[in-house]
């Protein structure tokens, strides 16, 4: 059997909250930051609003379900194209939840990803429909993390 090829990715995150205090207390610092990897835009980053962020940042949590949202999208590109579904247009809007612990940590408990899928023809909703289960077992990300991610999937015909 052959081996399985690995990938490695790099990124870089650099505190930019320091105050001129560090972190002397709890609010003495922001939560910003950035995040950069060789070759792409710098991320302003930050925490969640509820946990004194920045809310003109994007948060972990929000990059989290972007990455889901982003895998399935590309995934789902792929098996239709190698299916024969043309796929004309495609928007997600996510959600995830998370739920906080008594101990300060939380985790997600689910994402539901809403792809709506515009296909160019008719005689394709049906497959277009079928193929985000396949594109859901091929996502990298989504095979990586312990909560369950649902699709709430819909399929137009472009022009109709």
């Amino acid at each position: 059997m052959p081996s399985a090829r690995q990938h490695t990715y790099r990124t870089e995150l650099v505190w930019t909250g320091n105050l001129g205090t560090g972190t002397d207390s709890y609010r003495s610092y922001r939560r910003t930051h950035e995040v950069t990897a060789p070759g792409t835009p710098v991320i302003a980053g930050s925490a969640d609003p509820h946990f004194r962020g920045d809310a003109d940042r994007w948060n972990p949590e929000q990059m989290l379900l972007a990455a889901l949202s982003q895998c399935h999208l590309l995934a789902y590109l792929h098996v239709c194209a190698v299916n024969g579904v043309v796929v004309t247009a495609y928007t997600d809007r996510a959600d995830g939840t998370m739920a906080e612990t008594s101990d300060g940590g939380g985790h997600f408990t689910e994402a539901v990803l809403r792809p709506e899928v515009e296909v160019a023809d008719p005689a394709m909703t049906e497959k277009a429909l079928a193929l985000h289960e396949r594109a859901h077992e091929l996502c990298f990300i989504a095979s990586s993390v312990n909560f369950p991610v649902r699709h709430e999937a819909t399929v137009t015909v472009s022009g109709k």
